[in-house]
This record gives C-alpha cells, structure tokens and sequence, in this order.
C-alpha cells in the first residue's frame, strides 16, 4: 500500500533551504551587504522620482498661474511633499518662456499686422463673398418676404 502511495505522489519534493542567502549561493554577510544594497537603491531611485513628479507639478503651477487656471491641491500637495528645494528644470522653464514670447509676439498689434501681411487677400476676399453668399442663401429660405 505503501508503493502505491509513493508511487501516485511521486518522490517527495527536496525542501527548500530556510536560509535565502544558501538559496542564493552567498554567504549570510554577502547577501544581507546585497540585500542593503538594494534598500538603498530602491530609496534612491524613490527619492529621484518623488523629486520629478514635484519638478513637473511646479511648472504645471507656474502655468496655471500664467494662464489664470484654477489651482490644483494635489500639485501643491506633491510640492510640498518634495519640499523647499525643488525647482522648475531649466529646459522646461526655456520652452515655456519661448512659448510666452511666441504669444506676446501674436498677441501685440504688431503681430496681428504681421498676420494680416502674411495672408492671402484674395483667399480672405473669397472666404468673405462665400460668407455672405451663405448668409443670404439662408435668410432666403427662412424669410418669406425676401
């Protein structure tokens, strides 16, 4: 009876070490210097990560404030979270001001000068007589007197 139950079950399973560092073919010292080691890292690459999200939170900030969008708790939150030392990277900050002057340049008279200079007269004179055309088709057919 016994062969038959072995023989179904099969040879039993080798136990697994109790001691990770043999599972792993270190010494104790050597795997618990390797398992500090990961902690560390691990708290690094959390601390990096903790500091970008903080980075990009701060510029969405400063664009809400530029464009006058309401202010978002969890942006603050997360600055706060990261602390006083966080700042805007440069690049981001570059892209923004470049885009700030690209507007002012739109939004000042000149601009809009320089916008009507750059365009067609006789596309913007056809879109306007295509614009009337409409206008009056419409009325036509919502005007009985007409």
């Amino acid at each position: 009876m016994a062969f038959l139950i072995k023989s179904m079950i099969g040879n039993p399973c080798r136990e697994a070490p109790k001691d990770p560092a043999k599972a792993a073919g270190m010494t104790r010292e050597e795997y618990e210097e390797y398992q500090k080691q990961l902690v560390e890292e691990k708290m690094e690459r959390d601390a990096d990560f903790l500091h970008k999200k903080a980075e990009r939170a701060t510029l969405r900030v400063c664009l809400r404030e530029k464009y006058r969008l309401p202010k978002s708790e969890q942006d603050e939150n997360m600055i706060e979270i990261a602390g006083d030392d966080v700042d805007v990277p440069e690049e981001l900050l570059k892209m923004v001001d470049e885009d700030a002057t690209e507007e002012e340049g739109k939004d000042s008279i000149m601009g809009q000068f320089q916008n009507l200079q750059n365009m067609d007269m006789d596309q913007l004179k056809e879109k306007a007589s295509a614009t009337v055309t409409e206008l009056k088709t419409k009325a036509e057919e919502k005007c009985s007197v007409m």
